[in-house]
């Protein structure tokens, strides 16, 4: 059936879950962006003005949602307009895949407008190359669980290898965004050039022992797993009061914490809601007493992913 308007909501996602940078990632539920795509009859893409975001470019050649789509219509030689409306619930510079939620939201309803005429591999690409146009690095690790939902893993570029695992369905998500930007392109500035063989191999074994460990919904496994040698050390001085956030979520029974993305948002696993809870409590205290806003969020992962909603 052909249709000429479509909603949808994109989540917002974790990247970089403990060892698994620019490979794992997850998708969170009620956080991100809604998305509203409607042909237009002047054949060129509109980017209808943010709300709250003044400083989101309307520019189609410099929004990624806007890019993913002309890259999408010119693949098909659609030569129809389209306006591109978004509500956004994540600031970018969160660390929570703000952009990314944009780039997999259009790809996915642009699809859906499209008759599916793409596979779900192909929407991960179209919606890395949005990435790319912007951050001028193509990766998957927030796109993935965006479109894919759950927990992904992304095995490789050349070709794109994306999949999904099982995971705890019960597991629970403590977040908390320090209202502080932290550039990604910054953030990555940080990371070394070199590891040694040593932490090579232990980093390894974390990446083993967390997937062996989700999949399993062994909760030891996963805490023992959740260590990062490479970019927590790194970029955990660029987030207000890091280690002492981490310390006041282990004290509360978290499983693991750890930085969402490249930062400032942190996020820990808990077993139950309360638990969950309790650590967003603590955190806005703790944040509090620093004089830095919040805001927090709970969320079991999502497993569903990029979804069409109803009028």
């Amino acid at each position: 059936m052909n249709k000429n308007s479509i909603k949808i909501f994109a989540p917002a996602t974790i990247s970089n879950i403990g060892p698994g940078y620019d490979i794992f990632g997850l998708a969170l539920h009620g956080i991100g962006d809604t998305i509203e795509l409607n042909w237009v009859e002047n054949n060129r893409i509109e980017i209808a003005p943010i709300a709250g975001f003044p400083d989101i470019p309307l520019d189609p050649e410099k929004n990624i949602a806007s890019i993913v789509a002309q890259k999408m219509l010119n693949q098909v030689n659609e030569s129809r307009g389209l306006r591109i409306t978004i509500s956004k619930n994540v600031m970018p510079g969160s660390g929570l895949g703000s952009s990314g939620s944009s780039a997999a939201g259009v790809a996915f309803g642009l699809n859906q407008l499209l008759n599916n005429k793409f596979s779900q591999l192909e929407l991960i690409d179209f919606a890395m190359q949005g990435e790319a146009a912007l951050a001028g690095k193509a990766h998957a690790d927030n796109v993935a669980p965006a479109l894919m939902g759950g927990f992904t893993i992304v095995k490789g570029y050349q070709p794109l290898e994306v999949f999904k695992i099982p995971f705890p369905e019960e597991m629970h998500i403590a977040v908390v965004h320090p209202q502080v930007e932290v550039k990604t392109s910054e953030a990555r500035k940080l990371l070394p050039d070199r590891v040694t063989l040593e932490d090579h191999t232990k980093q390894g074994g974390n990446i083993a022992g967390m997937i062996a460990g989700m999949t399993t919904k062994n909760y030891e496994l996963i805490k023992a797993s959740m260590q990062d040698l490479i970019a927590e050390p790194k970029r955990a001085q660029l987030i207000p009061a890091y280690e002492e956030a981490k310390a006041t979520a282990l004290k509360n029974n978290a499983i693991a914490c750890s930085i969402s993305g490249s930062g400032p948002s942190i996020f820990a696993f808990t077993k139950t809601e309360s638990e969950a809870n309790l650590i967003c409590e603590v955190w806005e205290a703790l944040y509090d007493k620093h004089q830095i806003p919040t805001k927090t969020y709970t969320s079991l992962i999502n497993g569903e992913g990029c979804k069409v909603l109803k009028d």
